[in-house]
């Protein structure tokens, strides 16, 4: 499903040349849960980024599906990012003014999805996350892990084949956090792909595969035993 093939990202940062990622190579097989771990500034988010086509290398190629995705235009790298990758933050990245069911219908809306059947999908998509009564609360009535689980619900109202998050447990107290990160694992066990960034080691240890970044490089990648 996801092949890096020698991926390198390089940023300019004054007169010193930063190698974000060096030589990359990657493969993500289908149904999969890999966590990425690191040290800050070992590459982690811009691998990240670059999987959910949110960046570009500036070497080597990125097969998404079997698709060379490395030369695709912007607006067929945002129609790929639209039907066949959630994303998860740390940080929600749910729109305030919004309520809870209208944050989740928002990807419906841009791609063109009757009102009808938006409505029922929001409907289900929040029973399914234990807020069906918070549809009409706005972000700032919400707690931190049912903000999150809003996030999870906009992040799969479209039935992406993989979700990538971003320290997804970051913002959140312990018990939100472990309820999170349960309803992942539902997700993966459903059949999604499932990359999470994550600096927190006791999240990594519950993940299939662990792969783990330094100075832009990939240092280990550990498959836990059956």
């Amino acid at each position: 499903m996801i092949c890096l093939e020698q991926v390198e990202r390089v940023f300019q940062v004054g007169e010193e040349t930063v190698y974000a990622l060096q030589q990359v190579d990657l493969t993500i097989q289908p149904g999969e849960y890999v966590s990425i771990m690191g040290p800050s500034g070992s590459g982690k988010s811009t691998l990240l980024n670059i999987l959910g086509l949110l960046d570009r290398p500036d070497r080597g190629v990125y097969r998404l599906e079997g698709l060379d995705t490395t030369e695709l235009g912007e607006r067929k790298q945002a129609d790929i990012r639209r039907h066949k990758i959630g994303f998860i933050f740390q940080f929600f990245h749910l729109i305030l003014r919004l309520t809870a069911a209208e944050n989740v219908e928002l990807p419906l809306t841009l791609a063109g999805v009757a009102a009808g059947q938006r409505k029922a999908r929001v409907a289900e998509a929040l029973d399914r996350m234990g807020l069906a009564d918070r549809a009409r609360h706005r972000p700032d009535q919400l707690s931190g892990g049912q903000r999150q689980r809003v996030a999870i619900a906009r992040a799969t109202i479209m039935q992406p084949a993989i979700i990538l998050a971003d320290e997804p447990t970051g913002n959140l107290d312990r018990a939100s956090g472990t309820d999170v990160i349960e309803t992942i694992e539902g997700l993966n066990r459903a059949g999604m792909t499932v990359v999470i960034v994550t600096h927190d080691p006791e999240l990594g240890k519950r993940t299939g595969r662990q792969v783990r970044m330094l100075d832009g490089r990939i240092e280990d990648d550990l498959r836990r035993a059956s």
